[in-house]
């Protein structure tokens, strides 16, 4: 990256006086890491594509403000001059020269002295100077002449040792190491008359400047041409210049003379005042001994150093003013005094004039502000307020902290906001005389005034106060405004004045205020034309400055219209300080302060610039065409080259196809990647800080990715192809494979059915055998049945014969026979009980449905129901339960009535039923 090192001033002690320069112009330093070549650079020149060329030893650099690229020569030799004539940059090596063309984003070299023989073999001859005379080009070493016409090349050798050779009007000078200067014409040299001093001298420039020429000598200083004489140069600085060894000396901007030297840097003297100013080592430069003076189209200097290049903006509005010893500090306010410059810094209050630097005595400490009033200026200081005048310095009050010290728009009344609340100076001729707003003890920073006794007052940290009060300056009423508007983020409020009406910065947005509604309002104008503006500071009523995304534009209010100009980022970037910008006028010049000095600008009321934009994009180091393709997946990147390398370099932004998003480019470059494929475009703006104008565009083709290319494409189409082919092949498999296994299901069903009209037979196997059980079971309900009756007629007739054995009396021995035989065949009791539980096993389920059913039923009852359910009389029951025939009678009456039958019903289909 380029440094950029601003070095003004060397300090030694704070309250002795320390010796200064005047305002320098602004400088910005390259070195070896910057352009990754030799530290000499023996010549500076500016192509016709705006481009800076150097001769730099073993390279020619190449700078267009965006980059640095850097050639060898095929023979690797040291390059010492270059020379641009249209689109060619002639250069000149060791017993070589040629000239460099541009083509396809990179500089190609051709040798014109190829196969020519040109140097003798015995010479060690280098090009050191090419300059054009006549039409023809012409190649200068330290013994020869090579001039170059129409294609071919003539050799002049002369018989002494030459330094250099100049052209002045339609004359050529040949200047020798020790013999003089000599005029040439055509192939003949002679000394002017009057210039045998420059015998035994080096000359090192010849320059014509207002109908006079200049010769530079190397240690014998400056001289003028004169009638039949040479006169040394009356200037001052000539005397110096003998001790400092001239090596380059250029007019440029019609009254401005540049002087390199070999151990003093660069002298720039303006010949109109004769006052002059030196840069070198001690201030700016990287290095005292200048090879070499270029100039760009806008006028500005290219150095080429002993060791590295320095762009020198003495053509720019630019002057700084800057303390890299930290004995000045941060600069909060900075005045030009008719002796030079007061300042006041957070170290205390410094003078400087007559190239002399001090600090006031008894003034150390922060000072905030310096403000001019009747010729007198006004400091506040932490330690109270002070005044200057006219190299006097007193103190006028001791109320700490005078932040700011504003004028009232209505009178001549003055405020100042300090630490503690508002002093008030009624009479600018009594500053000793003041007031204080009472009742109001707040830091306040920022005081303003456009309505008699009312004052807008903003605090230090947050809030904006309106304050009433009476003509004994006692208050009457504060509001704090921003609370009452409803606005919560009021930290930092600023006041600005416009053309007697107030304006409130507030969290980057513009308000003024509604007497009727007693709030604040946004301001349309404003904030139309002003966004995100984080500062601003009060010029005059036509000028101010807005610090909009961290960059400075002065601003020119021409009726309700706005012309903005941007102040270049590189003059102050890492230097401002924040809340506290002030601006002092100078005549034409503004003054801003910085942390660690001060800057000088000139501003200007219009914005004209004209720009042209050229676009170089390269792609894996290939120059893309505008609606060239490259690779899909690369990198991408686009040179924005403007030209211009000073004050009026553009402040650009790029939007990327229809996004909204402008994106600012950084030193002129655009990198892009992961680009998807297809048509993208470019569009290149200016942006003056409130419109952003289009400039120039670039459009250009990503390809295909390598996986959507015709080959690939290709590629999956056969892929696909044999997928579907072997899809059907596999689809083919499995449907022969699903035919087998349906026939093979087929055949399992088959089985299936086999074996379940097998378990089907062999159910109706087990159902009929149940049948058959259940016919045996039957069989046996009627053999129990048969015997039940046998068994009830049997109890029948030993019933009969008892009665027949009681009424006959006379045959006591028969009846007890009878008797005896009737009790050997009852039935014995052991035999009933197997009846009845055979009977149970046998009605066994009915027996459950009709308890279920019916479970008030006694076992008797249910008893009596087996019996009916197997349509036995009551007779055949009356033996079989041990009952009379009229007690079965009586007991099917109630067994109806608990099973809730009617007369109607039958009671043995009724149980036949459960």
């Amino acid at each position: 990256m380029k440094s950029i090192l601003l070095k003004a001033f060397f300090f030694f002690l704070i309250v002795s006086p320390i010796q200064a320069q005047e305002l320098l112009p602004f400088v910005e330093n390259y070195n070896k890491s910057n352009y990754q070549g030799d530290n000499q650079i023996w010549n500076v020149v500016q192509g016709n594509d705006n481009a800076m060329y150097f001769a730099n030893n073993h390279y020619l650099l190449r700078y267009d403000g965006v980059i640095w690229e850097k050639y060898t020569l095929p023979n690797k030799t040291i390059i010492r001059s270059i020379m641009v004539d249209g689109d060619k940059i002639y250069s000149g090596s060791y017993k070589e020269f040629g000239y460099w063309y541009r083509k396809e984003g990179k500089m190609h070299y051709v040798s014109m002295t190829k196969n020519l023989h040109l140097f003798d073999e015995k010479d060690n001859e280098e090009i050191w100077k090419i300059f054009k005379f006549n039409d023809a080009i012409y190649f200068q070493s330290f013994n020869d002449v090579f001039i170059y016409k129409g294609k071919k090349v003539k050799k002049i050798k002369f018989p002494f040792l030459i330094s250099y050779c100049f052209v002045v009007d339609n004359s050529l000078y040949v200047a020798s190491v020790d013999k003089g200067v000599f005029k040439m014409e055509d192939a003949k040299i002679a000394n002017p008359k009057g210039w045998n001093v420059l015998k035994n001298c080096v000359v090192h420039a010849i320059e014509k400047h207002q109908k006079k020429t200049y010769i530079f000598t190397q240690k014998k200083g400056v001289f003028i041409v004169g009638k039949n004489n040479l006169i040394p140069w009356s200037n001052p600085l000539n005397e110096t210049l003998k001790k400092t060894t001239i090596n380059v000396a250029k007019f440029i901007n019609s009254n401005k003379l540049v002087i390199g030297t070999g151990n003093k840097g660069v002298y720039i003297i303006d010949l109109n005042t004769n006052l002059y100013k030196n840069i070198d080592r001690n201030n700016v430069l990287m290095n005292n001994s200048i090879l070499s003076i270029g100039v760009d189209k806008e006028n500005d200097l290219w150095l080429g150093l002993d060791n590295g290049i320095a762009h020198v903006e003495v053509n720019s509005p630019i002057a700084i003013f800057y303390d890299n010893t930290g004995v000045l500090g941060s600069v909060y306010s900075v005045a030009p005094t008719k002796n030079g410059y007061l300042i006041a810094s957070n170290h205390g209050v410094f003078e400087y004039g007559s190239g002399k630097f001090s600090m006031i005595p008894n003034t150390q400490g922060q000072a905030w502000n310096i403000t001019e009033i009747n010729n007198q200026y006004i400091i506040g200081h932490n330690d109270g307020t002070f005044v200057y005048n006219n190299g006097l310095f007193s103190k006028i009050n001791a109320i700490n902290g005078g932040w700011n010290l504003s004028k009232s728009s209505i009178n001549n009344t003055y405020f100042q906001s300090n630490y503690s609340g508002i002093l008030v100076y009624d009479d600018a001729t009594k500053l000793k005389e003041n007031k204080t707003i009472k009742n109001l003890s707040k830091p306040i920073k920022y005081v303003a005034q456009n309505k008699k006794n009312e004052l807008w007052a903003a605090d230090n940290y947050r809030g904006l106060y309106r304050v009433l009060y009476n003509d004994e300056y006692q208050t009457r009423k504060v509001e704090n405004i921003t609370q009452q508007s409803k606005i919560k983020n009021d930290f930092g409020v600023k006041i600005f004045e416009f053309r007697n009406e107030i304006l409130f910065l507030i969290n980057n947005a513009w308000y003024t205020y509604n007497s009727l509604t007693n709030k604040l309002e946004e301001n349309e104008l404003f904030n139309d034309n002003f966004k995100n503006i984080s500062d601003v500071v009060a010029i005059d009523e036509s000028h101010f400055i807005v610090l909009q995304n961290g960059i400075l534009y002065h601003i020119y209010a021409n009726g309700n219209k706005f012309v903005w100009n941007i102040i270049q980022e590189k003059y102050y970037k890492g230097k401002l300080i924040n809340d506290n910008l002030r601006i002092f006028r100078e005549k034409n010049n503004y003054l801003l302060n910085l942390d660690d000095g001060f800057i000088s600008l000139q501003l200007k009321n219009a914005n004209k610039q004209n720009l042209k934009l050229k676009i170089e994009a390269f792609s894996d180091q290939n120059l893309v065409n505008n609606d060239d393709k490259i690779k899909f997946n690369s990198e991408l990147k686009i040179h924005v080259v403007s030209g211009i390398y000073g004050a009026q370099k553009p402040n650009l932004f790029y939007k990327l196809d229809k996004t909204k998003e402008f994106v600012s480019i950084k030193e002129g470059l655009i990198v892009l990647n992961n680009l998807s494929n297809g048509f993208h475009s470019i569009t290149i703006y200016k942006h003056n800080g409130a419109n952003y104008d289009k400039v120039s565009s670039f459009e250009f083709n990503v390809a295909q990715p390598w996986y959507f290319s015709f080959w690939m494409i290709l590629l999956y189409l056969l892929f696909v192809g044999a997928i579907f082919f072997f899809y059907y092949k596999w689809n083919k498999l499995r449907y022969l494979q699903k035919l087998k296994l349906q026939k093979e299901e087929l055949k399992h069903q088959k089985e299936i059915l086999e074996m379940e009209l097998k378990a089907e037979n062999e159910l109706n196997i087990q159902e009929y055998e149940k049948h058959i059980l259940e016919l045996e079971l039957q069989t046996k309900s009627s053999e129990v049945a048969g015997k039940s009756l046998s068994i009830a007629k049997q109890s029948e007739m030993i019933e009969n014969i008892q009665r027949i054995l009681d009424s006959e009396k006379d045959f006591n021995k028969l009846k007890s026979e009878i008797k005896k035989a009737i009790k050997i065949n009852e039935v014995n009791k052991h035999e009933w009980e197997i009846f009845e539980t055979n009977l149970n096993q046998i009605h066994n389920e009915f027996i459950i449905n009709l308890s279920k059913k019916f479970p008030n039923l006694t076992p008797k009852d249910i008893k009596l129901c087996v019996y009916l359910k197997m349509n036995l009389s009551s007779k055949e029951i009356a033996p079989m339960m041990n009952i009379s025939f009229r007690g079965v009678e009586l007991h099917r009456y109630r067994l109806r009535k608990k099973l809730n039958l009617s007369q109607e019903e039958n009671l043995p289909k009724f149980l036949l039923t459960i």
